[in-house]
């Protein structure tokens, strides 16, 4: 989120002048056009993670959120990702990278830039993905929300159009890149999490997704996608997705199930509604604001696909449930601790500083209780995974080419999270004060990939997985050399 853009007089200011256009302005609303296609009639498909196309190299899962923050957290989850190209651990017999193992990324607001980026170019995201988008200036297109046109727009939904910010990614980053551009060969699965505003639920772009509103996601571009996830309610109009649900053909039975089941799981629960809004045309045209509104960890695409399969070991494929040993999944979180000096004394706080600690309350207490609720998930499935696996029948055994020596049990998986906290109080003060804006300066860039790096070096979960894979090696020959 990119709340403490504004400052305490801006928000002052915008709030008179927002009550001064209610008044004055008519009350129309920005009209922005959907880009996404209807797809041939298919069913409400199910998101798998993907298998390795390394011979060999099943047996590790790596799995990375990115929290949003605006380029804060864009250029702190890029220097997590520098720092795991610095470490080699043995899979499938052989030392790779833990950067060439990652399977799943996923990403919110500003975490999601660096996702699709890293999603879209693989290694080389490494070489320029500072120059490209962390040392330039992402507000260059976008109009202030206080001169007085501006507060009319705000007003009819959102400073900045449905057009600026997706166009600006396109120019400078994505190259009209789609979601087609991402689905190759050893890449891996990236989701764009944005917020459905109407049914209050998460909103990933992802095939399954797509497959509800019988939309194709292959064609649609990135930079849209990154542009909702990002987008700051009243500071951006929504983005807009139509739903061509009523020409798809009968959903799976997990939908239909989280809809009666009264043990199904809130999340899935919501999600089921707002799908069969999607479908019953109640619900045509989804409205997409900043994916921070309702998970700011950017961990329900992966919280969904596994409470909505209906095998022990989805959403992974068989044979990689019998490969698999050992999964690490990291959210790597930028989110900033409180705000102003109100607290210190008995007046305040005032009404534009209530209205961001009320945001920031729910968004940072959704965030916990969602990264609590994952913890139990990967939990339950490491658990279901193992029941699995040691109750296959010999003949199953010999369908999946299990060998003599294969241990059932031998399954961990390692759930952390890497903040500024674990840099010790005074440096997370500082970190903590960078603006979660999309233009920071070059010293802040720095700053911020540098405590990436630190962090997950500091990181117990890291610790504890590579110590559990055989013959870790941290290497040594991470770049330290200041940004020129």
């Amino acid at each position: 989120m990119i709340w403490d853009t504004l400052t305490r007089r801006e928000l002052s200011r915008l709030a008179f002048a927002t009550i001064c256009a209610i008044v004055l302005c008519s009350c129309a609303s920005i009209r922005n056009e959907p880009l996404n296609i209807p797809l041939a009639a298919a069913p409400l498909g199910r998101l798998t993670l993907p298998q390795s196309e390394r011979a060999g190299d099943d047996d590790v899962l790596v799995g990375l959120a990115f929290s949003g923050g605006g380029t804060r957290a864009a250029a702190f989850s890029y220097g997590v990702l520098s720092a795991l190209d610095g470490i080699e651990v043995v899979s499938g017999g052989r030392r790779v990278s833990l950067f060439d193992d990652i399977d799943v990324v996923s990403g919110v607001s500003g975490g999601s830039v660096t996702a699709a980026y890293f999603g879209l170019k693989g290694r080389a995201a490494l070489a320029d993905f500072r120059e490209r988008f962390l040392l330039r200036d992402a507000e260059d297109t976008l109009r202030l929300p206080f001169a007085p046109a501006s507060v009319v727009r705000a007003y009819e939904g959102g400073v900045n159009d449905s057009q600026q910010f997706p166009q600006w990614l396109d120019a400078n980053l994505f190259d009209g890149a789609t979601f087609a551009d991402l689905d190759h060969a050893g890449r891996p699965l990236v989701l764009i999490n944005a917020s459905d505003i109407y049914n209050r639920t998460p909103f990933v772009f992802s095939d399954s997704t797509f497959r509800a509103i019988c939309s194709d996601l292959k064609s649609y571009p990135i930079s849209d996608a990154v542009a909702a996830s990002a987008a700051v309610p009243v500071v951006f109009a929504p983005i807009i997705v139509e739903s061509y649900g009523d020409r798809c053909p009968a959903p799976q039975k997990w939908f239909l199930d989280a809809q009666t089941n009264p043990a199904a799981s809130p999340l899935l629960k919501g999600l089921a509604g707002a799908f069969r809004r999607y479908r019953d045309g109640s619900v045509r045209y989804i409205k997409l604001l900043d994916g921070g509104l309702v998970d700011n960890y950017g961990l329900s695409g992966v919280s969904i696909a596994r409470l909505s399969a209906d095998t022990p070991y989805g959403p992974l494929t068989p044979q990689r449930a019998i490969a698999i040993q050992r999964l690490l999944f990291l959210v790597v979180d930028a989110g900033r601790g409180p705000s102003g000096n109100w607290a210190k004394s008995l007046e305040g706080p005032t009404a534009p500083e209530i209205i961001q600690a009320a945001a920031d309350t729910a968004i940072d207490a959704g965030a916990r209780s969602s990264f609590t609720a994952f913890n139990e998930i990967m939990s339950q499935w490491r658990d279901a995974i193992i029941r699995w696996r040691c109750g296959l029948s010999a003949a199953e055994r010999e369908k999946y080419a299990v060998g003599a020596k294969w241990d059932c049990r031998d399954l961990k998986f390692f759930v952390g999270r890497i903040g500024f906290e674990q840099l010790g109080f005074q440096r997370a003060l500082t970190l903590s004060a960078i603006p979660t804006r999309f233009s920071l300066s070059r010293e802040d860039v720095k700053t911020l990939i540098a405590a990436g790096e630190d962090a997950l070096r500091e990181s117990a979960t890291l610790r504890a997985f590579v110590g559990s894979v055989a013959l870790p090696n941290f290497r040594t020959r991470m770049s330290r050399s200041p940004l020129k």
